[in-house]
Parts: C-alpha cells; structure tokens; sequence
C-alpha cells in the first residue's frame, strides 16, 4: 500500500502484525480505500501465504445460493446437481476467505456464516457427514457495522466473531501528502499500462488534487489518472485538461497574486510547498543532467538509488522525457 503519511504507515504496521496473528478480521473503509488490498497483504505475509486467497463478493451471491455458495453440494443434492462441487471454503482450504460487502448478507446469510463460524464446520448441501475447514476469514465492509447492529440490520453475535481483530482504513482525504505520491504513481502507471510517453502533473493541477475530498478514494484517484492522461496532448497535464477529465475540478481557481510582503499561506503550509517545489525543480534538473538514468542521477547528487526512485515517484517525474533521442 502506497504512502508516507502518518496514517498509513500505522496501517501497515497492523497488517504485519495481523499476519502473524491467525484469527478473523474485520476492515472497514469507505468504497475505495483499498479493502481487498489490506486483505492480501494480510495473507501474503502470513503463513498461509502458499495456499488460496478466494475472494467473494456477498451483495453478489443470491440468498437462495448462499449455502451451496459456500459449502458446496453433493451428487444429487437437487435436479441439476450431476456431480459434487466444492464451495468457496472448500476452495480457500489452508488459506483466506476474504469476504467483501458482509454487510450485504441477508439474515438468512447471516445465520449460515455464523453458525459456520461457531466450530469452523459445515456440510455441503445434500452431503451426509460435517466436514472442517482451517480457512482463515477476512470479512471487508464500507458500512459501519456497529450502526448496522444498532439498527438492527446485522446480528450483534455475527459482529463479534468477525470482529476478532479489527482495522480501519483512513479515507484518502486523511492522508495529508499521499495524493500527490499516488498521483505520480497512477500517472506513471498509466503511461507504462497504454506504452505511451510519460506524462507529469502541472502545479496548477497538482494543487487541485491535493485540495479535492476525493469521495471515492484511491480507486477514484486511479479512474482520474487514466482520463487526465487521455485528455493531454502535452507532456505536462495542467489543470485544464484534469478539469476536461474530471469536471467536479471545474470550480478549483489558482489563489490571486499577492504583493511580495504578504505571504499567501501560513508557515506551515509555505514550508511545505517551497520544498515540494525546491525538490521537484532539482530532481528534474537531476536527471537532465543523467540523462534519465536513475542510476547516474543518484551517484550524481549522492543519493540512494531506491531513495531517488521514491522522490521520483513522489513528483510523477519519469525517465523516458530525458533520455536521448
């Protein structure tokens, strides 16, 4: 997961140790905080790594499916039913079941998860004798559970075996600097994703996507990337052509002049732009001098190769713009 900022650093940090601790988790995180993300970062690092991560979508399953879903059926178990067929369970054995929108469950939902959870048994529709499974449950929501319970729409003895252990994502608005990191990121991206000229992000537009409450998050970080990218014709993706992508920029206006005595930002926020500027103009005067090679750019200003790359990343400064013809 992408970012310096504070509250995703302390994300990170709970997901290594979630991974070492083999129990339920739930994750909550408005739609598009990267859910599905945090789940198999959680997996991979764990010991189940080497085994399945199934993910499923249960606002998608229909309640008259959710048992045969899950656990299977048999031969026989109904008309159609020619021969036995695993569930998803059956599927993520010795791994993760990641279940994504559980607040989507039906009561009927509901009661089948929980009594599955209770001693970690089932039986396949039409099947005779209970079977067991070890796989490890990740359930996701963008809801609220503790007001779903409260409404009465989410059984409160379900929440507490989800709720095992449990991690909150911060929404994008909260992460301070990280838009501007992603959006080099996605940017970059993009160009790779297409095989097409790298493309950078303009003052003016980079100040936009800083100031924008990003409704949708990351995921709608990544769709804004794509189309700004598409719209420019040039090299650099200013405000207008992130406005044509993205019309809700439509109202950003840059800040007026101001005389030279009358500073326009408090310190804080001043400091933080003359560095972000000081960096950007260095780095792209760096790596004319390199040529594009990153390699070159760091024995140059005597910096980390990786660390360079970062800051690179952190600007949507690419290499390909550099390099000789």
């Amino acid at each position: 997961m992408l970012g310096q900022s504070q509250a995703i650093q302390s994300v990170r940090t709970q997901l290594q140790r979630y991974a070492g601790c083999d129990v339920q988790v739930l994750i909550e995180g408005e739609t598009g905080t990267g859910k599905e993300l945090a789940a198999r970062e959680i997996h991979y690092a764990s010991a189940r790594r080497d085994h399945p991560f199934v993910p499923v979508n249960c606002g998608a399953i229909p309640d008259s499916l959710i048992e045969n879903e899950l656990f299977g059926h048999d031969r026989g178990a109904f008309t159609d039913a020619k021969g036995a067929q695993p569930g998803l369970i059956d599927h993520a054995r010795g791994g993760t079941l990641f279940l994504d929108e559980v607040d989507a469950l039906s009561d009927k939902g509901q009661v089948t998860l929980l009594r599955f959870l209770q001693d970690n048994e089932y039986r396949p529709v039409g099947g005779g004798a209970a079977r067991v499974s070890d796989a490890r449950i990740i359930a996701a929501t963008n809801a609220n559970l503790e007001q779903q319970v409260a409404a009465g729409r989410f059984r409160r003895d379900l929440q507490y075996r989800l709720n095992a252990l449990y991690l909150r994502l911060p929404p994008l608005r909260e992460r301070g600097d990280d838009v501007v990191l992603l959006a080099g990121h996605f940017i970059h991206a993009v160009a790779v994703r297409l095989r097409g000229p790298d493309k950078t992000w303009g003052e003016d537009a980079m100040q936009a996507l800083a100031a924008y409450a990003w409704p949708g998050n990351v995921r709608e970080l990544d769709n804004v990337a794509l189309r700004a990218y598409m719209c420019a014709e040039t090299a650099v993706i200013g405000l207008a052509e992130l406005v044509a992508a993205e019309p809700a920029f439509a109202g950003t206006r840059s800040a007026p002049r101001r005389r030279a005595n009358e500073p326009s930002l408090g310190f804080s926020a001043a400091k933080t732009h003359a560095i972000r500027k000081f960096e950007h103009d260095y780095l792209t005067h760096l790596m004319q001098e390199a040529c594009g090679n990153i390699s070159a750019a760091a024995r140059l200003s005597g910096t980390e190769r990786r660390q360079l790359g970062k800051l690179l990343l952190k600007h949507g400064i690419g290499t390909k713009q550099f390099r000789p013809h």
